[in-house]
Order: C-alpha cells, then sequence, then structure tokens
C-alpha cells in the first residue's frame, strides 16, 4: 500500500547508471535515471516533476557538474549521497560541506551502496513524514493538523482514527478495523462510536466528500 520511493540515478556512465537502476529496482525503489547535469537542472526547474526521495549524483557530468547541482537539489530539500571517482579529501570535504548526506567513491560494492540508501532514506522518513489532502496537513510525529496553514484541535482517538484512514487511502476499512487499532482487541463498547469519530473529523477538516461511508462496512478516505 506505500508508494515505492523515487529516487535520481544522475550518472553519465551508461553502463554503470543502469546497474544502480536495476539494483534499485530489484530492492524495491523506483530509479529515475539522468545522464546530463544541464536536464537534471531543467527537470528541478520544472513544476511539473516528480516528488523525489533522494537523488545519487555524480560529480563529473556533461553540462553542470555534481557540485553546481547539489544546492539546487537540496533547495527542494532532495538529500543526496555522491557517488564519484573523486576521491581526494578536498572533494570528499566540500561534497559534505555543502550539504551532501554520504560520498561514496568509485568502485564500490552494490550492497554497500544500498544499504548506505537505506539509511538515509530511513533517517528523512523520520524526520519529514508528512500526509496531504486537499488543504490539509498531517504531521504523525508531531500529532498536528494544519487545514490551509491553520491549526485544527483534534482529540486524541480523532487524531488516530484519521490517520488510519489517510495510511490506507482508498481502502475500504470496517468498523471493526478501526476500533482494534484505536482501543484493542478487547474493546467492547458499540462499534457505532467510530462513527462520532467520522462525523466529527468531517466537521472540522471539511472531509465530507473526502472522508466516504462504504454501506455495510464502514469508511473510505479517497484522494489521489
Amino acid at each position: 500500500m506505500n508508494m515505492k520511493e523515487r529516487i535520481l540515478v544522475i550518472e553519465d556512465s551508461a553502463a554503470i547508471n543502469e546497474l544502480i537502476c536495476i539494483n534499485l529496482e530489484t530492492a524495491g525503489y523506483e530509479p529515475m535515471p539522468f545522464w546530463d547535469g544541464d536536464a537534471v537542472s531543467a527537470w528541478l526547474h520544472d513544476e511539473k516533476r516528480q516528488w523525489i526521495d533522494l537523488a545519487l549524483l555524480d560529480v563529473m557530468l556533461p553540462g553542470k557538474d555534481g557540485f553546481s547541482l547539489l544546492p539546487e537539489l537540496r533547495a527542494l530539500k532532495i538529500p543526496v549521497i555522491f557517488l564519484t571517482a573523486k576521491d581526494d579529501l578536498n572533494s570528499k570535504i566540500h561534497g559534505l560541506k555543502d550539504g551532501a548526506e554520504d560520498y561514496i567513491v568509485k568502485p564500490f560494492e552494490m550492497l554497500e551502496l544500498l544499504v548506505r540508501v537505506e539509511k538515509v532514506l530511513a533517517r528523512y522518513r523520520k524526520e519529514s513524514e508528512v500526509f496531504v489532502v486537499r488543504d490539509v496537513e498531517i504531521f504523525p510525529e508531531e500529532r498536528r493538523v494544519t487545514k490551509a496553514g491553520k491549526e485544527i484541535s483534534l482529540k486524541p482517538m480523532e487524531f488516530d482514527c484519521l490517520l488510519q484512514l489517510v495510511k490506507y487511502k482508498n481502502i475500504a476499512l470496517s468498523r471493526e478495523q478501526l476500533i482494534n487499532t484505536l482501543w484493542g482487541v478487547d474493546f467492547d463498547g458499540e462499534t457505532r462510536t467510530i462513527d462520532v469519530h467520522i462525523a466529527r473529523l468531517r466537521k472540522k477538516l471539511d472531509f465530507q466528500d473526502v472522508i466516504q461511508t462504504v454501506p455495510r462496512i464502514g469508511y473510505r478516505l479517497t484522494c489521489p
């Protein structure tokens, strides 16, 4: 049910680029290959660009080099791992001081690359996870919800109910599933209790058409 994490592979060697992409795809990621620095820069400034979770960046590229692309990637909050043949200390210091998360010198073992990729992604998942539905933002770590930038006060169970619906968006969840998640399997109250929380969420967030009733089952949060 989770979307694949999307990784830019910015490497001008076609053979290395393809090898990295194959291994990333096998590991469950969605790689996006680029071979030219100018093409990457143009894509980053395109409003229709896709969300990116990480960039693997070569230093020596046709067009803009990796050091020039780094601030453009960081401005979009895209973490960067350098993959480069430049193994001198000054280059490493340059890359890391300017904001790269890691610096891997070629040649490298593919398993090592995958481990470092996972470590960086895990760190960013924890720091930046946020769910967005229309003009509503849900921050799980902070247990905070905003609508059009304004803080919305939710009771603890309302927040937990909303979080479950968002995590499993577009999937019908039964009242029993929601209750088991929120109160545990030993809950012996009325299953319609969940309806009260849903009604409050719809009103507070203007989600009348976003949280849909699924007849004889429960509820589904619908969003792209």
